[in-house]
């Protein structure tokens, strides 16, 4: 097994580091790391998926305040607006992954809680302390879902798996590739058949090169290959990632996740979501409320820089669909398998 480079890191001192990013847009090819010194440059890093997957997003973002807390571009009379300030522009990257606003608020609350007097030091050296440890929550949140997770997966079976759910995409093991990652090193033994996840390939570029990097041998398949796998009986599990949760279970995850929980109830096959409760938005009621972000055309239009589509053509994008609860199997989380209901609830129990 090779080991994978280091998605997220903080070099240096709290108050004169920066954050170092695996740029995921230059793999499998490349192995490339972009150094964040300013909070416009993790927002930049965040939107143009440099960093991506909904834990990875978050723990950046928490860097990105420490870093933007000492810019004299956000300086404010005093600390807590300063943090709120850097946090309502990093707000502003990307709207569907929740565990980016959860990571903002957790860090203005700090802030908010600091003494009057707090100097601008002394406030990056708390951030900074917050932000690493709610990098290694994330890391103890993905070693848990994959002990739960492990042991849905089918011996001799084939998992279907959609986008990228692994160390790329947490600051841990992952969640849904954690699973299959801790079933194969307990020697459990399966298949995974990677989508290759339209339009910017997350499946191709980055799941298919993470699992070969873990001594595992994927099958690479084109998005439109599912419904044909499932009725050829080779697929007994599907299980992805997730972006938002709403209180009635409805998941948010990489546009063609919908698709796949539509074929699997047809063929009688599990869906499952594998993500922490930090996933979960219990302010929203249900999928309907969730945003969904819409990319730019040119990700369908253009690929190496080539058109390959008619300049002129209308182009819808969106970088996210919602499965509705009813149709998950379960949600695996840090705290055990969670049953389609009011998982919210079941979360916090």
């Amino acid at each position: 097994m090779r080991s994978l480079p280091t998605t997220i890191e903080w070099i240096g001192s709290p108050a004169a580091g920066y954050l170092r990013l695996l740029d995921q847009t230059r793999l499998p090819g490349e192995v490339r790391f972009r150094d964040c010194r300013s909070a416009a440059e993790v927002w930049d890093a965040i939107r143009q998926l440099q960093v991506r997957g909904a834990p990875a997003i978050g723990v950046a973002a928490a860097y990105g305040v420490v870093i933007g807390t000492g810019e004299l571009a956000y300086r404010q009379a005093d600390v807590a607006r300063t943090v709120e300030a850097v946090a309502r522009f990093l707000a502003t990257s990307r709207p569907t992954a929740v565990n980016l606003f959860h990571a903002l608020e957790r860090m203005c609350q700090l802030a908010r809680e600091m003494p009057a007097d707090t100097d601008v030091e002394k406030g990056q050296e708390l951030l900074f302390h917050a932000a690493r440890q709610w990098h290694q929550e994330d890391i103890d949140l993905c070693a848990a879902i994959a002990r739960h997770g492990a042991p849905l997966v089918p011996e001799g079976g084939g998992v279907l798996t959609h986008c990228n759910t692994g160390a790329l995409a947490t600051a841990g093991i992952g969640t849904a590739l954690g699973c299959l990652l801790q079933a194969a090193a307990e020697g459990r033994r399966f298949t995974v058949f990677v989508d290759e996840t339209r339009p910017l390939l997350q499946g191709a570029r980055l799941t298919a090169w993470e699992l070969q990097q873990a001594g595992l041998n994927p099958i690479l398949v084109c998005d439109n290959m599912a419904g044909h796998l499932m009725r050829l009986g080779r697929v007994q599990m599907v299980i992805v990632g997730a972006d938002r949760i709403a209180a009635n279970g409805d998941t948010a995850n990489k546009i063609g996740t919908y698709g796949l929980a539509v074929l699997a109830r047809h063929h009688g096959i599990p869906f499952y979501v594998a993500a922490p409760c930090t996933t979960f938005d219990p302010n929203l009621p249900d999928g309907h409320a969730i945003q969904i972000e819409e990319r730019p055309a040119d990700e369908i239009t253009l690929w190496g820089g080539q058109r390959i589509a008619p300049p002129d053509v209308q182009v819808f994008n969106p970088a996210f669909d919602v499965t509705p609860g009813t149709m998950i199997t379960g949600i695996i989380t840090e705290a055990g398998l969670i049953k389609p209901g009011n998982m919210a609830a079941q979360s916090a129990s």
